[in-house]
């Protein structure tokens, strides 16, 4: 299936929200590994690293190393 490009951009556009990866993180109770976060969603790896890392600058979700893997959760309102 070929992606839509931004008319304006000529970008191309996104198919996932960042409401898909949150809601991905609450599905696994809240703290999730890329990986899972990926298949979740029904992305790669990769797409799904670049959203997280987006949503961390964004102040959304936050991450941290387990080992080799980076594991996230969401950002408390505290």
């Amino acid at each position: 299936m070929p992606r839509d490009r931004d008319a304006e951009s000529g970008k191309y556009t996104d198919v996932f929200s960042d409401n898909d990866f949150i809601e991905a993180i609450q599905t696994e109770g809240g703290l999730a590994g890329t990986t899972t976060i990926a298949e979740i969603v029904g992305c790669t790896r990769r797409q799904a690293l670049n959203r997280l890392k987006k949503l961390r600058e964004q102040n959304k979700v936050t991450s941290k190393d387990v080992g080799r893997s980076l594991v996230w959760q969401l950002q408390s309102d505290e």
